[in-house]
């Protein structure tokens, strides 16, 4: 058993923090919103903090799950962040997805500090979380990491150490990266396919068995033929990815021609009041009139 803090209790870090204390570990946690933090501690049987210095102090491990760089920030830097309380040889895991800049310019601080620090983001969705089966894009020292993978473990059904820090971040918008095409790809299929007077879901369900076949297809195509966008990450939050992919590919110099387009047609929807509907809403672009 090992004592844990965990920062940052949204849709992803409460069920994180959950499966900790599941798991038999001694967990505090710190919201900012204090009623948050009371729900959990009713709910799993840990402690509450009033800051994330105080949620830090004597942990093995911190762990944060919150919303840019500017919230992390938040919750290490300062007489009330964590790094002012944590102990030699303890390890700050980062589930935020953030700037690989801030995890390098973190870990710099880290290491003057005697403490671990992992940049983690994860890819899984509220569902992944709530199920434990997240996965989990690691970067930093790799004795840290084998500190940390047990814990991370509770939650976590693929742990790998990608590299030195900023690695996990990179990793993760490669991810993002990846599904942003494939959600337009999506949406203008279901798209083409009621146009043309087909059964939506049966041609779906018909394609993908075979190599159209992916994750989004098999888990929204139903809710987006309903025009139900309630479901999993939100179109914000995938700005929010997006802005960071294209700040870093402008960095490195890489090319992200789709990454770019799709950003902009997320931006229609956040037009549309849609910045709080998932991803798939792609689809409710097409279709209105």
């Amino acid at each position: 058993m090992s004592k844990a803090a965990f920062l940052g209790l949204g849709v992803m870090g409460y069920p994180m923090a959950g499966h900790l204390a599941k798991n038999g570990h001694e967990v505090t946690v710190y919201n900012r919103t204090a009623e948050k933090a009371q729900q959990w501690a009713q709910e799993h049987g840990g402690k509450i903090a009033p800051s994330p210095a105080a949620a830090a102090a004597g942990a093995d491990m911190v762990c944060a799950c919150v919303g840019n760089d500017n919230d992390v920030r938040a919750v290490t830097l300062g007489e009330s962040g964590a790094f002012a309380a944590m102990g030699a040889g303890a390890v700050f895991v980062d589930h935020t997805t953030a700037s690989a800049e801030l995890a390098r310019e973190l870990d710099a601080v880290a290491r003057d500090k005697g403490i671990g620090f992992l940049d983690a983001p994860v890819s899984g969705g509220q569902a992944g979380a709530q199920n434990g089966v997240l996965t989990v894009m690691t970067g930093g020292e790799e004795k840290d990491f084998a500190r940390a993978e047990p814990l991370i473990n509770c939650y976590a059904r693929m742990a790998r150490l990608m590299g030195p820090a900023g690695s996990g971040q990179l990793t993760k918008m490669v991810n993002q990266i990846a599904i942003a095409g494939l959600i337009e790809a999506l949406a203008e299929a279901v798209h083409f396919a009621k146009t043309a007077g087909l059964d939506a879901a049966s041609v779906i369900e018909v394609i993908s068995k075979g190599a159209a076949q992916s994750w989004q297809m098999e888990n929204r195509y139903k809710t987006m033929i309903e025009g139900e966008y309630n479901h999993g990450f939100a179109v914000d939050w995938a700005r929010k990815d997006f802005a960071i992919c294209l700040d870093e590919a402008r960095r490195n110099g890489a090319k992200l021609p789709v990454t770019a387009l799709v950003d902009q047609l997320y931006g229609e929807v956040q037009q549309m009041g849609g910045g709080r509907w998932d991803t798939s809403s792609l689809l409710a672009r097409l279709e209105r009139d």
